[in-house]
């Protein structure tokens, strides 16, 4: 059986190291016609790093719709092209739905290359329990917006990437919502200046001080108390409109299956 011909190649890239890049990814993007790439001016630095000459085509999240006709044309030419992104792996948080979704509805096909991805290169290298985690992408940037994905996701370790603008800003709401919760957080991966701190919230808005560069991965800890959280959050939502602790109790005990006198005491505790 011969080796399946395939036209459209989803191409891994380096998020640092320019050395973390396969075999099989340079001999792609050499083979190709096109390269569909975020930036024609980063990826070209890539390709000439290693004596690359194929075509670049930019193909970003402004003009996705409009490069699908000119993709198309050339694969029913007979042509071959590969998606980059500027690093890591194009579609974890960069351009290529749009084309894929339209190459799968006529029929073209498409394969993907193992190689770089900010997630698993960060999930490898901290502790962690249990293999279950959730990807958010990019958090939310607004702080509304942050602390309802906290508290929707409290029972399972989730992972995001962020700004080095933002991301303490990021933590310290986060914080607000869950006072101990346990954080792992790595910047600049593959880089020269490398640095994963796994530790409680306050510790690691504390390492870093107010100053942070770099590429951010981070993930926040499953609340190992799920329940008492969920409890607090419950809590904290009705007397946020104005309801008094024995009414808090009669309510949450009437809806969910919570002791009352359990939730009047902590309702009495909650600020």
């Amino acid at each position: 059986m011969s080796a399946r011909k395939f036209q459209f190649y989803i191409v891994p890239t380096p998020i640092g190291n320019i050395k973390d890049i396969t075999l099989r990814a340079i001999e792609v993007l050499k083979e190709v016609d096109f390269i569909a790439c975020e930036d024609t001016r980063t990826t070209q630095k890539l390709l000439n790093h290693y004596d690359i000459r194929t075509k670049c085509i930019s193909y970003h999240k402004y003009n996705e719709r409009e490069r699908v006709s000119f993709f198309l044309n050339e694969l029913r030419a007979g042509k071959t092209v590969a998606l980059v992104s500027d690093a890591g792996t194009p579609m974890i948080c960069d351009p290529g739905g749009v084309i894929i979704e339209e190459l799968l509805k006529n029929g073209f096909s498409v394969t993907s290359l193992p190689g770089a991805c900010a997630v698993t290169t960060f999930l490898s290298c901290i502790p962690r329990q249990s293999e279950e985690f959730t990807f958010i992408g990019f958090i939310p940037r607004s702080e509304k917006q942050i602390i309802d994905v906290v508290k929707r996701h409290a029972d399972v370790n989730m992972v995001f990437y962020d700004s080095p603008e933002r991301i303490l800003k990021t933590l310290n709401v986060i914080k607000s919502v869950r006072l101990n919760a346990k954080v792992a957080l790595a910047r600049e991966l593959s880089k020269l200046f490398e640095e994963v701190v796994c530790d409680n919230i306050s510790s690691v808005i504390k390492h870093f001080d107010g100053v942070i560069k770099g590429e951010i991965v981070c993930m926040v800890y499953a609340e190992e108390n799920f329940e008492d959280l969920e409890l607090d959050i419950k809590i904290n939502a009705l007397k946020s409109k104005g309801f008094k602790d024995k009414e808090v109790a009669i309510i949450l005990s009437s809806l969910f299956d919570f002791n009352k006198n359990d939730v009047y005491k902590k309702s009495l505790d909650c600020k």
